[in-house]
């Protein structure tokens, strides 16, 4: 018997509904496992292994972990600094030269996107990058040793680029530059809040990779003021694995919370993050649509 088509479309979304929700629900239980793991005795994680449903509640990954609140803070204020100000001119910086290499008025921009295409392919390797942010750039001991190299990233540029080439017509610019405005007062106030769903989808991975970089802070930073969270929560826990080293060769019974610190470091690491996430969610599904639809 065929449906109504209004019963069709009503079974339908009940199907997807429900199909979402158990999907979503699938997504959720291992981060629900992990903060409940960061809350449970380090002797019943080893013994029973991970769970839904906190049997022996413990505070020590946490007590561990904020024993000493002043680094801790530091940290977060090297990673919160770090990642604001490199993401906003990550942004600013992307965006501007994807707008320069998407006019049709400058005559070198198959040159200049095909010298930034080209760094995509080939680089100078981990030693010559090395010696120049420490030699010659004096970048060592410093916060721009963190900010500095993840800055730019061609393909963040290749996709702006051709999101601006996509939804911005050459019109718009025309018309503004007819009554009067110069490249940058175009660029500022009129082509940036016309992308900003691809702003907002970029900025978010220009912020991610920020706040999860360790990498920079391992090569460049030995002053613990300078350490961001990652590279801090790192430092703990390979403080952790060679004190149980010790102990397990010296046979002295000292208890060290290393699977739920784990746990811990997750929720800390990742706490802000999940938090930030619902405020640009609009834009970045936005973004990412848009991006796959004009390809």
């Amino acid at each position: 018997m065929a449906l109504k088509p209004a019963t069709e479309k009503y079974v339908f979304n009940i199907v997807g509904y429900a199909w979402v929700s158990i999907f979503a629900a699938l997504c959720l239980i291992p981060f629900l496992m992990i903060v409940v793991g960061s809350f449970t005795e380090e002797s019943h994680i080893v013994k029973n292994g991970y769970s839904l449903f906190p049997d022996a509640l413990s505070w020590d990954a946490y007590r561990f972990i904020f024993n000493n609140p002043a680094q801790i803070l530091s940290a977060y204020r090297v990673t919160i600094l770090v990642t604001v100000f490199g993401t906003l001119l990550g942004l600013f910086i992307s965006a501007m030269t994807a707008y320069v290499l998407q006019r049709k008025d400058f005559k070198n921009r198959n040159v200049f996107a095909f010298y930034f295409f080209f760094t995509t392919l080939f680089s100078g390797g981990l030693v010559p990058w090395y010696i120049l942010v420490v030699r010659y750039l004096g970048l060592k001991e410093s916060m721009l040793a963190l900010l500095l190299p993840p800055l730019l990233n061609v393909f963040y540029i290749i996709i702006l680029r051709s999101f601006i080439s996509s939804t911005v017509p050459d019109a718009i610019s025309e018309s503004a530059k007819m009554d009067g405005a110069g490249d940058f007062r175009i660029f500022l106030f009129i082509i940036l809040p016309l992308v900003k769903p691809a702003l907002a989808t970029i900025g978010l991975f220009i912020a991610l990779n920020y706040w999860n970089d360790w990498y920079h802070a391992m090569l460049f930073v030995n002053k613990e003021h300078l350490f961001p969270l990652q590279y801090f929560l790192y430092k703990i826990l390979s403080s952790i694995a060679f004190a149980n080293s010790s102990v397990s060769q010296s046979a002295i019974a000292v208890e060290s919370p290393k699977e739920s610190f784990k746990l811990a470091m997750t929720v800390i690491a990742t706490g802000p993050v999940v938090l930030l996430y619902p405020f640009v969610q609009k834009y970045f599904i936005q973004g990412l649509t848009i991006g796959a639809v004009k390809g």
